[in-house]
């Protein structure tokens, strides 16, 4: 089997955990598209230009496929994950080339939709689950260099904003027991992972409703000044509590989380937590601020910084009640970094609403940002309801308008490091230079710097050279929008480095 990964780090996950129930049903997987008996597409909807690189693709397989027809090699071609769920009618009818269809719910039935295909048939399975998670299935990593790990802990999507595909899908909102996210961090933790990202569509409306003596916990309090299209469900293990035990389970690996929504950052104390663990902090805020191992790093999608458009976009608040959030971010975590994604363009925007976005792009300054022009999806609120009228020449320049914006404040934020000591975890070496290494500060910003011998902060006499896993001191000599370029101090330890720095 050969398989290939589009779109997002979900998709990454997804493809980890077919290749897992793949390879326990007795396939070997192959880097070399030629030898492949059986390639998997696993695909993105979010935008169209995500879709049309899958046309595109199967375009060179079809020539590929007939070509092995000819040598009595059959090569049978699967489409995995959100296209298949989108547009399975229209995946099976063109040009039949594709002979398995598999939606994200589906995985484990790979084997039999594959068996199927073996007798010429096509096959599909795009049936979306209310309790699928996976939790069984420990995904078999295929990160570079084994430094860093993804570990999915939840599925699907409540939220039902109008330009949003997301629910309809990967489907609704279900939580993977925090028994088994536990196990497989220790996993990794075990084969030398060094940093985990917890990850979801939705990371921080989590709730475990697996054992019974937690489903008395009352519901979730929203942000201040947020509100859901959806009632708050009762019951069941919240995210505070998961980040709390994840934390615990090796001081020397960094853990982060993505992608949360603003709305599910309260700043109120939740009961429930106290009646488990006197000692866990109710709150996500205050954790990422109290340990160490936990980045101080956010992403805070905001999409756009006009009301109206928000409105429109069914995000559940406005331009105020999110920067006030910023600001209560700010206050509860000091030195944060803050991340978010914007859509330039969405319907019925004016140049009033772009310049507003412009706004608030400078009033926060995030560190880092993903801006894309809007796209309309089939199925969605927006399709059904309004009106995509921004021409696209005009949705491309508000995009430029507002990465330049979104640059020039990146780099200014990044510029105030300069001087600073980073502790840097080691992921290998610089794509442009082999003489140097590269590797993320807490705030998840790429940090380029010298492949050289250095100091062990342990006090061990003989100078050593940086590893990928390695954490390591950097005293940062310049910045751009999205790097930052310094020397090596020494070599450390996540725990010893809190507070400390290399003599």
């Amino acid at each position: 089997v050969y398989l290939e990964t589009y779109g997002c780090q979900m998709n990454v996950n997804d493809t980890e955990i077919a290749w897992a129930i793949l390879q326990k049903n007795g396939y070997t997987r192959t880097k070399e598209v030629d030898e492949a008996d059986v390639i998997l597409l696993v695909t993105c909807s979010v935008r169209e230009k995500a879709e049309q690189a899958i046309w595109n693709r199967l375009r060179h397989l079809k020539a590929l496929k007939a070509r092995r027809h000819q040598e009595r090699l059959p090569l049978r071609v699967g489409i995995l994950g959100c296209m298949a769920e989108r547009l399975k009618e229209e995946i099976l009818h063109r040009e039949k080339l594709v002979d398995v269809v598999a939606g994200p719910d589906a995985y484990r039935d790979l084997p039999r939709l594959l068996a199927v295909a073996e007798s010429g048939q096509q096959a599909a399975n795009v049936l979306l689950s209310l309790d699928e998670t996976y939790a069984d299935i420990l995904p078999v990593q295929t990160s570079a260099g084994g430094t860093t790990a993804f570990v999915s802990i939840m599925r699907g999507c409540d939220n039902m904003c109008s330009y949003c595909i997301v629910p309809f899908t990967r489907g609704r909102e279900r939580s993977r027991p925090i028994a088994s996210i536990l196990q497989e961090v220790k996993m990794l933790s075990d084969q030398g992972v060094k940093e985990v990202t917890l990850l979801g569509q939705n990371v921080n409306s989590f709730r475990d409703t697996s054992e019974v003596q937690f489903q008395s916990a009352a519901a979730p309090v929203l942000s201040r000044g947020f509100s859901t299209v959806y009632k708050a469900k009762a019951g069941g293990l919240r995210f505070a509590h998961l980040l709390d035990q994840v934390s615990r389970i090796d001081p020397e690996m960094r853990i982060r989380f993505t992608s949360p929504h603003p709305k599910d950052f309260p700043d109120e104390a939740i009961e429930p937590f106290m009646m488990l663990s006197p000692e866990c902090p109710s709150q996500v805020l205050q954790l990422i601020q109290e340990r160490h191992n936990i980045c101080k790093q956010l992403h805070l999608p905001a999409q756009s910084g006009s009301t109206r458009v928000l409105e429109a976009m069914r995000r559940g608040y406005t331009r105020e009640a999110y920067l006030d959030l910023v600001h209560h971010v700010r206050d509860s975590i000091p030195g944060v970094s803050l991340s978010s994604d914007f859509i330039a363009g969405f319907c019925g925007e004016t140049e009033e609403d772009h310049q507003q976005t412009m706004s608030l792009l400078r009033k926060v300054r995030y560190n880092v940002g993903f801006l894309f022009a809007y796209s309309m999806r089939q199925k969605t609120r927006a399709y059904h309801r309004l009106q995509d009228d921004v021409p696209a020449d005009v949705k491309w320049r508000r995009l430029q308008e507002l990465i330049t914006v979104f640059r020039e404040e990146a780099a200014r934020a990044n510029e105030a490091m300069v001087g600073q000591s980073q502790l840097v975890l080691v992921e290998g070496p610089s794509k442009r230079s082999a003489s140097e290494l590269c590797g993320r500060n807490d705030g998840n910003i790429k940090v380029i710097f010298p492949d050289a011998e250095i100091e062990d902060a342990a006090g061990c006499k003989s100078l050593v050279r940086a590893q990928p896993g390695d954490y390591v001191l950097v005293k940062v000599t310049s910045a751009s929008s999205q790097t930052l370029k310094g020397v090596l101090l020494c070599r450390t330890t996540l725990s010893r480095s809190v507070g400390k720095a290399c003599h």
